[in-house]
């Protein structure tokens, strides 16, 4: 009976609105609680041992249901209660769905979330098991269109710029009930989405000048199933992906392992993500990405993605200020010569300092196993924060990521 609920036994989320809870059966609904439950309406899709998280479109639907349900219970005023199984993994993808929802729309800190979901009767939850090894089956997740292999089994990792998608094939077919496509199946979306660059991982399927005919530019970065990347290729991934005028799509043969392995990089570079960070947030864009030794190789990265972030940032706000400095001197050269006068001697030494470059040496990709002590001196003395980068004070986070804005805008 919902009278019979114990209030005090479940994780408070919102004082008297929502609330969190496990129980063997759901209760029926009152006058003054509303029960509902997640667990059969959203399920993961395992690869291994594996049993989640949840991937991105669920999290979309699930907040938006309960956002909808305090919204409609307002003038009611009834109490909200989720209610998931005894179960420790459904139990786990339940409580990150609530999670969600409260840093998402009710902007609450993740720590404050976790520790209400600890409150009550929830004595803990099981960790998420990581995906052991490669896989031969094709996803049959039917979540987002784009997701749908039938829809080319794509997912966008940072929307706009980063997409991971499975390999295309010499010709669209059905193989043993799994549709595969050719390079000119994906040529609509990647034109109406910007896309100019195409990174293939794996062996060749496919002839790269089909997309070279239809205007992309196509790279091949290979390395073998299963395995981790150089330092050259990583490096060579990245120039690609910061270079490129548009968006980038990477595809292995299933666009989890090495795609996620290379596209993490570059959340850890840019984005300032913990390795750990960087695949929970691939693994729900995108699940089952980043397998085996592949997930060691991104913690063991992490310290010098972020040393070359710095690098990066402080190199683009060095050109940026400099080429702030050549217009404001192109304008003033222009004023003296439209008033018949010789432009000053040391306006014309500036200009021509400001149209050399910075030392090549910025423009070397360091090795990731550098310590941040053996960069350059130059570099070191243009940027003194580098001598100790990334990881923040204590007590002092690091800054918000900004993805999660562009799925859920406020």
């Amino acid at each position: 009976m919902a009278e019979d609920f114990d209030q005090s036994s479940a994780a408070e989320i919102v004082k008297d609105r929502l609330y969190f809870t496990a129980l063997r059966i759901k209760p029926k609904n009152s006058t003054f609680i509303h029960f509902f439950s997640s667990d059969e309406d959203f399920v993961y899709e395992s690869f291994y041992s594996d049993f989640g998280p949840l991937n991105l479109a669920m999290m979309f639907h699930y907040c938006s249901k309960v956002h909808q349900r305090l919204q409609s219970l307002t003038t009611s005023k009834k109490k909200l209660v989720h209610v998931t199984s005894h179960d420790p993994k459904k139990k786990a993808n339940a409580a990150v769905l609530i999670g969600a929802y409260a840093v998402i729309y009710l902007k609450m800190d993740p720590d404050d979330v976790y520790r209400r979901l600890l409150s009550g009767n929830n004595s803990g939850f099981i960790c998420f098991r990581s995906v052991p090894g490669p896989h031969r089956h094709t996803r049959r997740l039917r979540l987002l269109l784009l997701q749908r292999v039938e829809n080319g089994d794509m997912n966008w990792i940072i929307p706009g710029k980063l997409l991971a998608f499975s390999s295309p094939q010499q010709r669209s077919r059905v193989d043993n009930g799994y549709p595969l496509h050719a390079p000119e199946a994906f040529f609509p979306f990647f034109r109406q989405h910007r896309v100019t660059d195409v990174v293939r991982l794996n062996k060749k399927l496919y002839d790269a000048r089909r997309f070279e005919s239809a205007g992309f530019t196509h790279h091949d970065l290979f390395f073998l199933d299963g395995s981790t990347p150089s330092d050259l290729i990583v490096r060579r991934f990245l120039h690609v992906c910061e270079s490129a005028p548009g968006a980038v799509a990477v595809h292995c043969k299933a666009g989890l392992g090495r795609t996620g392995t290379l596209i993490g990089c570059y959340l850890m570079k840019h984005f300032l993500f913990t390795a750990a960070e960087a695949m929970a947030w691939m693994r729900i864009c995108r699940p089952g990405s980043v397998i085996g030794p592949q997930q060691n190789f991104l913690l063991s990265k992490q310290q010098s993605l972020w040393v070359q972030g710095d690098v990066f940032r402080s190199k683009q706000k060095l050109q940026n200020q400099r080429q702030i400095r050549k217009q404001q001197l192109q304008r003033r050269d222009d004023t003296s010569t439209n008033q018949n006068h010789r432009p000053e001697p040391m306006s014309r030494l500036l200009n021509a300092v400001d149209d050399l470059s910075i030392s090549n040496g910025l423009h070397k990709s360091y090795s990731y196993d550098e310590a941040p002590s053996s960069l350059p001196l130059y570099l070191l003395q243009v940027n003194p924060a580098l001598l100790a980068p990334s990881p923040p004070p204590p007590g002092k986070p690091r800054p918000p990521r900004s993805l999660s804005t562009w799925i859920f805008p406020s």
